[in-house]
């Protein structure tokens, strides 16, 4: 095989076979196929798509293309949650040891965030003394002591999707759903999980903008689960405003230790029980304790102090705080009818919270926190907003993305339900 053949195949709308898409992957990994040949590979995808045997093909030989980790060791069943990103999203901190006081072990690998978009090993990474980066001795050992684990993979996991996903960035071949749906699910498929549930954002903050999009990406990601032989579920959940009160590493910390203690705003608690019930589900667990007792009786928080102080961080420190704070206020009196997670998420990203790339540093006292959600009322010159920085010279350009972001009148405009569907395989 080569890979001109290969490219001709999809440029064509042909039906790529087994053996040509375990050849490809496997060259590309090697080195063997140039970059310049996978990216007209993958454009061509993106153009003409892919069906359900290719895609699944394809996220096959993204997980052989690495190591497939392995927790039989362990006495209880695993369940792990991935979400497709978006403002505010904190969901994992709370609902990992969630899920861990209520009888399942969560091996969670995580990211980092990139643009307006914020990443769980970031906000983690504002404890101090917690480690991100575990062997995978050190992964089963952190699951034995806490039943949860929050970390990175390590690069021996699918390494195929780490240089797809770098060349997919560059190349203007990010939307496609093929490669989407194969990128996020070679990498869990591939952690090791008995059973995943996905959280697909839709909205402004979100990577899929419309119900259609995220209906679709979900359905495939699903299938491929089920396909792989994980117990694999979706909800479609809203992004058209922030998640929660706090946007920025720190701040959303801060809020997820609200929620493990009893409290924190309405819409993370119902999220986070919510995917919790559906982690338990699917994993099989029936006779634990249900997430909303968890939280209230201190074990969901107990679980997190376990896990924080098994990755080396220290549960009663103090968080970072930022030098600089701003407040906005609210422009007139009536009901807050919108608030644009991607102007807030944009907002915080601007202040240091986030980064342009990978390998730019992050402020983790850096955002946003929200005093006033959509459909509250708001008198003018009250504090709307207030902006968290280290450096001054940011507030200008935060509030800049902020200046359409959000508006005030006599009635909401109409939102997202905060679950819009839930997604099972066919």
């Amino acid at each position: 095989m080569d890979a001109i053949e290969v490219i001709r195949a999809k440029r064509d709308r042909g039906e790529l076979t087994t053996e040509q898409i375990d050849w490809v992957i496997g060259a590309y990994t090697r080195g063997d196929v140039a970059d310049e040949q996978m990216s007209a590979l993958a454009m061509a995808i993106l153009l003409n798509g892919m069906n359900r045997r290719e895609i699944a093909d394809w996220t096959q030989a993204m997980i052989r293309s690495g190591e497939r980790m392995d927790w039989s060791a362990l006495d209880r069943p695993t369940a792990d949650k991935h979400s497709t990103g978006g403002v505010g999203d904190k969901i994992t901190l709370p609902l990992a040891p969630l899920v861990a006081a209520c009888g399942a072990y969560v091996p969670q690998l995580s990211g980092r965030g990139l643009g307006h978009t914020g990443g769980t090993l970031d906000k983690m990474e504002a404890i101090p003394g917690w480690r991100a980066s575990l062997s995978n001795d050190e992964m089963l050992g952190v699951l034995r002591a806490a039943g949860a684990v929050v970390c990175a993979a390590g690069s021996g996991l699918a390494p195929a999707d780490k240089k797809l996903y770098a060349l997919r960035d560059v190349t203007g071949t990010v939307e496609s759903i093929p490669l989407i749906a194969s990128s996020i699910m070679s990498k869990k498929i591939a952690e090791g999980t008995g059973s995943l549930v996905l959280d697909v954002k839709v909205g402004s903050g979100a990577f899929m903008k419309n119900v259609a999009d995220a209906r679709e990406l979900a359905e495939t990601m699903v299938a491929l689960g089920t396909d792989a032989g994980v117990r694999t579920v979706a909800l479609l959940t809203a992004m058209d405003r922030p998640l929660g009160r706090a946007v920025g590493n720190a701040l959303e910390v801060e809020e997820s230790v609200e929620v493990l203690a009893g409290g924190g705003p309405a819409d993370v608690v119902e999220l986070t029980v919510r995917l919790a019930r559906e982690m338990l589900a699917a994993a099989g667990v029936s006779s634990g304790k249900d997430p909303e007792q968890a939280l209230k009786d201190g074990s969901a928080m107990d679980a997190w102090r376990r896990m924080i102080a098994a990755q080396g961080g220290d549960p009663d420190a103090l968080l970072p705080r930022a030098a600089e704070t701003m407040t906005v206020e609210a422009p007139a009196s009536g009901v807050l009818t919108r608030l644009d997670a991607y102007a807030v998420g944009l907002a915080a990203w601007r202040l240091g919270a986030g980064r342009a790339r990978k390998e730019d540093p992050v402020s983790a006292g850096a955002g946003v926190v929200l005093h006033a959600k959509p459909g509250d009322l708001v008198r003018a010159g009250q504090p709307l907003l207030t902006l968290h920085t280290d450096e001054t010279w940011r507030f200008d350009r935060a509030v800049e993305a902020l200046r359409d972001g959000y508006a005030v009148g006599e009635a909401s405009e109409e939102q997202l339900p905060l679950v819009i569907d839930r997604i099972t395989a066919s």
